[in-house]
């Protein structure tokens, strides 16, 4: 049995560690130059495509916990390439404008933080099947969204300074 006051404390702490992993994402975005946005070392991703790259993994995550919130348990969570999309010409990683992007991140971001903070402990204990590796619990979601954007950030940094 879940404890109550345990799992809305940590709904709390999520909601927090959440905001602020957004927060420092944009500062460092924001804080880019024109001219960071292409380096790279030759084995990795640039700036713009690491920004394209959090946008659209942040859009997945948008629909992810929503299926998990609203659809009945069990409901397919729909796995992607991630490669594939950022090696897509159409999808543009290489070299659009990384405006668009960077709004979608923050909006969805805003959003889902927006239903973290409506959650109840009984939410934790909802889950849907991942396409790819099977049962995937609320937990696993918090687990990978959360500071998804301090993974990124960490790479977005050794991308600028032609690092892998």
């Amino acid at each position: 049995m879940i404890n109550v006051t345990n799992s809305n404390q940590q709904l709390h702490q999520y909601a927090i560690e959440y905001e602020s992993a957004t927060k420092r994402f944009e500062k460092l975005v924001a804080s880019l130059s024109d001219g960071d946005l292409d380096v790279k070392h030759a084995d990795g991703w640039s700036a713009r495509q690491i920004i394209h790259h959090v946008a659209d993994s942040e859009a997945q995550s948008y629909a992810r916990i929503r299926r998990l919130m609203a659809e009945p348990l069990g409901s397919v969570i729909q796995g992607y390439d991630e490669a594939a999309w950022a090696n897509n010409p159409t999808l543009g990683y290489e070299e659009l404008d990384v405006k668009n992007s960077f709004a979608v991140f923050s909006a969805v971001r805003a959003s889902t933080l927006d239903l973290i903070r409506r959650m109840d402990s009984s939410d934790l204990d909802r889950y849907g099947e991942h396409s790819e590796s099977g049962r995937y619990p609320v937990s696993t979601w918090f687990q990978s969204y959360v500071r998804h954007p301090d993974d990124h950030a960490n790479q977005l940094k050794r991308a600028v300074k032609g690092l892998l």
